[in-house]
């Protein structure tokens, strides 16, 4: 689908970026943030990869990529056809999963704070850049009210936030090693 010959193509050089259409936009642009902040949460799931053994994190990875192609291609664009959008099914399969893994945890009794094991901390660090993604991508639905958004890219990364949370309190041996809020101050 893609083919990249050249990588410095000095198209950015303005400050500006394309969508798939070629429309430009400047790079500070509501919508380039959102697509750059779920861009930024992938990558750090790369990196979660490589301390937590969950195999669902490709599928994610890859549906993070299906979810900036969305973004990236205005409704009526040439290009809408080739461009997967996130469906409901992927929304589906992240409650699926979530269910399963909180399944074998304790329920909580206080906040959480990041931390625990080290593939805790990455996920629960992931889970806030997914936060932070879908709230720039709200921020880009308000900005541009007129265009026609598919809600299920804020239900997706919403659904995500929830799952490294789950996949955080599962790497901390089911709950057990969670670090707990402690109102007031550490004891």
């Amino acid at each position: 689908m893609v083919t990249l010959n050249r990588i410095t193509t000095r198209t950015g050089d303005q400050g500006t970026t394309g969508l798939t259409d070629g429309t430009r936009l400047a790079k500070d642009h509501p919508l380039i943030n959102a697509i750059g902040g779920v861009d930024e949460a992938n990558s750090l799931l790369g990196l979660v990869r490589l301390e937590a053994p969950l195999s669902n994190l490709a599928v994610v990875q890859n549906d993070l990529f299906d979810l900036g192609a969305d973004l990236a291609t205005p409704p009526g664009s040439p290009w809408e056809a080739k461009i997967p959008r996130i469906t409901d099914a992927q929304i589906e399969r992240l409650e699926t999963w979530a269910t399963a893994a909180n399944s074998d945890i304790a329920p909580l009794t206080s906040f959480v704070l990041p931390g625990g094991s080290r593939a805790a901390a990455w996920l629960h660090l992931a889970r806030t850049v997914v936060r932070r993604a879908e709230r720039d991508l709200v921020a880009a639905q308000h900005a541009d009210a007129t265009r026609a958004w598919n809600p299920n890219c804020v239900r997706y990364l919403n659904r995500l936030s929830d799952l490294c949370f789950i996949w955080a309190r599962a790497a901390n041996d089911g709950g057990k090693s969670d670090v707990l809020w402690v109102p007031g101050g550490a004891t």
